[in-house]
């Protein structure tokens, strides 16, 4: 039996493999034996159980999220010429996606290759969702060309990745002529087309599914809610009746679930219906507080909204940079500069959130609602960088709303340069000139508007 000693401790392959399979998701265990391992040369005599033993590290360190040491771990077995097998490669390739190690990626399709691997269906698959994740779709598409018969599985790794990038036409085509589909299949293609901002591509092909009688799965239900809750009309009734199937079939509500639906209701301003989903949610993640802060404060009830930030809190529950966003929301809704400024610099100092953008965005919006149009400007000039559409846009809107012409057409060229097809930008900046009786200036904003080709997007009504 091979075995090894560290600090008096004795460890045999058997043994590593056994606790390596136990200790699969604790990171501190893997460190140690991994230690172990190499520094006494334990995985330098070339046996099968070293392959199971370098394959199982490799495994261990990708599910704690220690990509690099996965790859690393590779090199390290290829220069004690332990050779690797079909199984080592699926582990190494989802931790080169999985740390955008695209060179090292394209490393491992040439020694799968070498090695005879790509047999294997798994392995080929493996190369298709890490072509797909990093945006190489045609060698994504070259890769499960050459698979001979490709299963359902590597059909939807296919279709995934058509998705990520964009390329929803070849992923419903591909849909179309699969022999074989599964409720993985109607998801993928469901979920691309709301990722890809088709909502009601989505939501008709959700019916098709229903229709041909495939049991849709959890994943399935949240990614048709989003596209529910983005439709311009007619998603909020769709959202109800799939809430309707939910509660008819008896489904858990988990925590990933009642946030689609309670987002879906938020969104579409039902706020009664929100609360109650919230409340029926057991295991309450950060993503549902934050989806009901968002409803409640961009819905006539940002007092409430701070109202449950507290309670979240009290509930040990960790803000995020969503979580901000919304209680800045809150805050400006409300006009309460001083709280919003306050809760903006606590939150990030406690919880370690670094402001985006975005977030500098709502405290121009927190202090511009409030009138204090100078203040605003000063914390723009505070930020040491050049204002981006975010921020602009925040101030734009304040401009807007205190009829301020001057600084509104100053900030609205600027937005102009940075969004030239955004027709906000020219109404907000041509208003802003009519109300500082500048029609000529007014008209022509909209001429060049139209002489663009921009169009305005047409309101609509929940009503109708």
């Amino acid at each position: 039996m091979l075995s090894t000693s560290f600090s008096g401790f004795t460890l045999s392959l058997e043994d590593a493999l056994h606790l390596l399979q136990r200790f699969l998701t604790s990171s501190n265990q893997i460190k140690q034996i991994h230690s172990v391992l190499l520094t006494t040369n334990a995985l330098l005599p070339c046996t099968r159980k070293t392959k199971f033993v370098y394959n199982t590290l490799i495994r261990s360190h990708l599910t704690t999220g220690h990509y690099k040491t996965s790859l690393s771990l590779f090199n390290h077995m290829l220069a004690n010429q332990v050779k690797p097998i079909n199984l080592t490669f699926p582990s190494l390739i989802k931790a080169a996606s999985s740390s955008f190690s695209v060179p090292y990626g394209v490393s491992l399709h040439s020694q799968a290759l070498k090695r005879g691997v790509l047999t294997d269906p798994f392995v080929p698959t493996s190369f298709v969702h890490f072509y797909g994740q990093v945006g190489d779709l045609t060698s994504s598409r070259k890769v499960f060309d050459e698979i001979s018969d490709p299963c359902v599985v590597a059909c939807n790794t296919m279709l995934d990745a058509c998705g990520r990038n964009g390329e929803m036409g070849s992923a419903l085509e591909l849909f179309r002529r699969m022999d074989v589909t599964d409720v993985v299949s109607w998801t993928t293609v469901i979920n691309g087309f709301g990722k890809n901002g088709s909502h009601a591509e989505a939501v008709t092909l959700f019916r098709e599914m229903i229709e041909m009688v495939v049991t849709p799965n959890e994943a399935t239900l949240v990614s048709v809610l989003s596209s529910c809750a983005s439709l311009d009309q007619g998603g909020v009734c769709l959202g109800k009746q799939i809430h309707g199937y939910v509660m008819r079939r008896e489904i858990v509500l988990t925590s990933t679930l009642g946030t689609a639906l309670l987002d879906m209701y938020g969104k579409g301003g039902d706020l009664e219906m929100a609360l109650i989903v919230f409340n029926q949610i057991n295991d309450k993640k950060v993503c549902a507080w934050n989806a009901m802060i968002s409803a409640l404060a961009s819905h006539g009830r940002p007092e409430r909204a701070l109202e449950m930030f507290e309670m979240m809190k009290a509930r040990s529950v960790h803000p995020n940079g969503i979580t901000l966003l919304a209680v800045l929301t809150a805050c400006a809704r409300s006009k309460l500069v001083e709280l919003g400024i306050q809760l903006f610099s606590s939150i990030c100092s406690e919880y370690k959130i670094t402001p985006t953008s975005e977030h500098y965005g709502c405290v121009v919006d927190l202090i511009g609602r409030a009138g204090l149009l100078v203040d605003a400007v000063n914390f723009v000039k505070s930020l040491g960088m050049e204002p981006d559409a975010s921020v602009l846009g925040a101030l734009l809107g304040a401009c807007k709303i205190h009829e301020d012409a001057e600084l509104g057409n100053e900030v609205g060229k600027q937005l102009i340069g940075l969004q030239p097809e955004n027709c906000g930008q020219y109404v907000a900046l041509s208003t802003l000139k009519a109300l500082g009786n500048n029609w000529t200036e007014a008209e022509e904003m909209r001429k060049v508007m139209v002489e663009a080709g921009i169009r305005k997007i047409p309101a609509y009504s929940l009503l109708s």
